[in-house]
């Protein structure tokens, strides 16, 4: 029954789309109010059909119907439910499935948001909406088909793969991408629906385009780390990033995301950059496609990816139709995407805007060539390459050098042009802060040359962002009397957008630190220890205590109790494990971590005699890791400061008819200075 109300549910959703799709063309051509209401009565249908499918695969999986092809794929009755639930994006065809839910939410909270807006704008892009769900829906009736029926039906299943139910991270990391992900899709319908409707030179789609990209970003951005914490907490390797294809995939994304959330600044203040952002904004559309076609083509090998048959053709005929009728809607509206603005002067915010778009551009296409060449060597000449860390590392590393810059001097420039003696006040006094962070990491035993010149770079930045808010607070301190903590509090709200943009700033420049230090002065000892024998690794010393086994739920586990012995007495215990699965011939490594401010330490077990009489561990010490974790955090808080709305002051309007003098007058100046930004 399940698999026959998911099934016909989405039959109908492709009805439901077809239609909404031809009743969007005529809304967008006629701009009647009956044609808007049908395509807005598609999308808002087609939700509730794609819910009634995903609530039916949700109810096959916890009640473990194995009629349903999926379920006979990825459930198991020995599975608890928690993993069972989330089983749902475990593999091909409910990934896809929970994408089509995802976009179809998308496109009711775009459309819902904007029911009143007058003009073309939204109905064209309610249909682009409609055009990439189709995509999706014909994926779901046809190669992906996750409601096919079982026979005869199996009496239990392998359940999901044993790394998607070793952590409660995977509840997180998938959820978290998908809305970054397809959240993505909704800039793109924006910029669609812009040239169709012939809005595209004004800047009203770019203010919506700005807020929808910087929600996405920002659920790219928490997916991105959590798929490094995921990735550092369970495969026992102790990194947290390798430049894997799907990694790479998820990453290019943001990237191009980031300079189009700086560029539409430019577009919405000085008129520049429009063909530039429309590109941007298609580009990073067809780079999720084109990462969704890695993940789950079968044509890279990778822990993070799916394997299945002929769905890979589907995704490229899909870029390949995307891009070629991206390309001919710019074309027809070359006219109305010529920039109206210029530079004034080198010195200037534009210019470093230019530069960053240019530098996480080329960090881009960096990574596209390493992600993709392989693949093109092995398809033309049938040869095996490998395009690993060493790649990557040298080519990104100066880019990201250069970015980190660019985040410190950006924010201290003013708009338009910036006189000799403004920038020596603006950019001189943050050099202290490089100057202090890197006496910190020479004291601390950094010789890498390019962690070096991150960890002095990102304290030049970090001390150039933070004191653009102190100049704010105090100013308003001056000015009003007001506590530091006031001020802050009503600084942030008044421009709340600028504000979040700071914190994100600060957030990356965290994560910079806490990536150069850990991978740079990295320590790891590996030992074979008995009871009582110890292990001492940058001067922590843990002692093995006990080698333990036990029978859990849905698998086996042996770990070992190793205590943590400071002045000759315990200050704690770590225990790593191995899990044992019955789908899996290999045990999968769980970790063990303790966590500091200064750094963590890391343990693996390796290895272990069935007697306990001795395990093998590896114990690594890794400095600053966790400011990986809070710089994303941060750049998270960032995204939501700056997506919440802005806060309006009413001004009398007798005080608006009084001359600003005094403090008044140099906080009005402030204000002002602000609201440029």
């Amino acid at each position: 029954m399940n698999g026959l109300i998911g099934h016909g549910a989405l039959l109908i959703s492709v009805a439901v789309i077809v239609l909404g799709i031809g009743a969007g063309v005529m809304a967008g051509r006629l701009r009647t109010q009956d044609w808007i209401n049908a395509v807005y009565s598609a999308v808002y249908t087609n939700f509730v059909l794609v819910t009634i499918a995903t609530g039916a695969m949700v109810v096959a999986l916890v009640t473990h119907d194995f009629s349903v092809s999926y379920v006979a794929q990825v459930g198991s009755r020995a599975t608890p439910l928690f993993y069972t639930i989330i089983s749902l994006w475990s593999a091909l065809e409910g990934s896809i499935l929970f994408w089509g839910w995802v976009l179809s939410l998308y496109a009711v909270v775009v459309v819902w948001a904007n029911r009143r807006r007058a003009g073309a704008l939204v109905p064209w892009s309610a249909t682009a909406l409609l055009g990439v769900s189709l995509f999706f829906a014909i994926l779901l009736i046809g190669p992906a088909n996750p409601f096919h029926l079982v026979y005869p039906v199996p009496t239990d299943g392998p359940g999901p793969n044993p790394l998607l139910q070793n952590h409660i991270l995977m509840a997180v990391h998938p959820p978290l991408l998908y809305l970054g992900y397809v959240g993505m899709t909704v800039p793109f319908a924006f910029a669609v629906g812009a040239m169709l409707s012939g809005e595209i030179g004004s800047n009203d789609w770019i203010k919506l385009t700005h807020r929808w990209t910087l929600l996405s970003w920002g659920f790219l951005s928490a997916a991105i780390i959590a798929g490094m914490w995921w990735s550092y907490e369970v495969l026992g390797w102790g990194g947290y990033w390798a430049w894997d294809p799907v990694e790479n995939a998820s990453f290019m994304p943001w990237l191009t995301a980031t300079a189009f959330l700086h560029s539409a600044i430019m577009q919405e203040r000085r008129g520049m950059l429009r063909l530039w952002n429309v590109n941007l904004v298609v580009g990073t559309f067809v780079l999720t496609i084109l990462g969704t076609f890695l993940t789950r083509s079968g044509i890279i090998s990778s822990v993070h990816a799916f394997t299945t048959g002929t769905i890979g053709y589907f995704f490229l005929a899909f870029i390949a139709l995307v891009l070629v009728a991206s390309l001919g809607l710019v074309a027809g509206n070359s006219d109305r995407l010529g920039s109206v603005g210029h530079l004034d002067s080198a010195a200037s915010r534009e210019t470093v805007f230019l530069l960053n778009n240019l530098f996480l551009t080329v960090f881009m296409f960096t990574v596209l060539v390493g992600t993709l060449f392989p693949l093109v060597a092995e398809a033309i000449r049938g040869v095996k390459v490998s395009v690993g860390e060493p790649f990557f590392n040298r080519m990104s590393l100066p880019v990201v050098i250069v970015l980190v810059f660019l985040m410190g001097v950006g924010p201290a420039l003013p708009w338009g042009r910036a006189s000799r003696d403004e920038l020596r006040r603006k950019l001189v006094p943050p050099a202290a802060g490089a100057a202090l962070l890197l006496a910190i990491a020479l004291a601390a035993g950094m010789r890498n040359a390019y962690a070096l010149a991150v960890v002095a770079l990102a304290g030049y930045s970090i001390v150039a962002n933070a004191r653009e808010i102190v100049i704010g607070m105090q100013a308003r301190h001056e000015a009003r009397g007001e506590a530091w903590g006031v001020a802050l509090l009503r600084l942030a709200s008044g421009n709340r957008r600028r504000f979040g943009g700071y914190l994100a700033h600060i957030g990356v420049f965290a994560v910079a630190i806490g990536i150069a230090a850990s991978s740079s002065m990295r320590s790891d000892r590996e030992a074979t220890l008995k009871p009582g024998e110890s292990i001492t690794v940058a001067g922590r010393t843990l002692r093995l205590k006990s080698v333990w086994g036990r029978e859990e739920t849905q698998r086996s586990v042996v770990g070992a109790t190793l205590e943590f012995v400071e002045n000759g007495r315990v200050a704690g215990i770590i225990e790593p494990r191995m899990n044992f699965y019955p789908a899996s011939q290999q045990p999968v490594p769980t970790p063990a971590v303790r966590s500091s401010l200064l750094g963590d330490v890391y343990v693996n077990l390796q290895a272990f005699r069935p007697d306990g009489s001795n395990v093998t561990v590896k114990v690594i010490y890794e400095p600053l890791v966790p400011w990986i974790w809070a710089g994303g955090l941060i750049v998270v808080l960032g995204a939501i400061t700056s997506i919440l709305p802005q806060r309006v002051r009413v001004t009398r309007e007798a005080d608006a008819r009084q001359p600003a003098t005094g403090a008044r007058g140099a906080l009005a100046g402030l204000h002002a200075n602000v609201e440029a930004t």
